[in-house]
């Protein structure tokens, strides 16, 4: 008798389930992306260098967040950018952010930002997004990455040295359960930069792991999807 061929669940119905179930804690909360976008102790000393990031360019940069989760970071960061394009592939987490969050140069779409085409922008910001997607979905978001110009990317990953990019199933957990971690620039991503820039590590709590917030500058190709 052949095996039966179990087949993940689409990244979507991943990503919702772990919304409705509250897997990421916060139980008082309609969506709650985690501690990693509530501890004040992880999100102010990202926000600092960020700010200053923008800061740096007069605000004068259009940012596509991919990834936004439930806002709760970046919120802070609207007021910095020309226009602020937020992203993420739950429908109803999408609907939520758009009655809750509104300025003149706010949008939230709900894309897959593996599958679809996405916005034209200056600068891309993936907060601790990659960890939880698998390798086959990484490399079509990285091909895309090279569209353009800044890309701020935050992961967690072990301390000292680990084997890069081992393979998961996308969904709630993260490479860091083996001794890994998302690497863009290594096997089998290979994104290709001009630069690269450490924003800031932060050690959290528990201290399982870093999280590195890194700054890449890339020479932009031009946009198919």
């Amino acid at each position: 008798m052949s095996k039966k061929i179990i087949k993940p669940w689409p990244t979507k119905d991943a990503m919702s389930q772990i919304y409705d179930l509250n897997l990421w804690g916060g139980k008082d909360y309609d969506f709650y992306s985690g501690s990693g976008s509530h501890d004040s102790e992880i999100i102010e000393p990202y926000l600092d260098s960020v700010i200053a990031f923008l800061k740096s360019h007069n605000n004068s940069l259009t940012v596509c967040d991919l990834g936004c989760g439930d806002f709760n970071v970046g919120k802070e960061l609207v007021k910095y950018t020309k226009k602020y394009i937020a992203i993420d592939i739950v429908e109803n987490l999408i609907d939520r952010n758009k009655s809750l969050f509104k300025a003149d140069n706010l949008e939230f779409h709900c894309l897959d930002i593996a599958e679809d085409k996405l916005p034209e922008a200056d600068c891309v910001i993936l907060r601790q997004v990659l960890q939880h997607l698998s390798n086959a979905e990484i490399v079509q978001i990285v091909k895309k990455l090279s569209h353009y110009k800044y890309v701020i990317l935050t992961e967690h990953l072990p301390v000292g040295k680990f084997i890069p990019n081992k393979a998961i199933i996308s969904g709630q957990g993260i490479r860091l359960k083996q001794n890994s971690g998302v690497d863009v620039l290594s096997m089998p991503f290979n994104l290709e930069v001009k630069d690269e820039k450490i924003l800031n590590e932060i050690i959290p709590e528990d201290e399982k792991g870093i999280i590195v917030t890194r700054l890449y500058e890339i020479i932009p190709q031009s946009y198919t999807k």
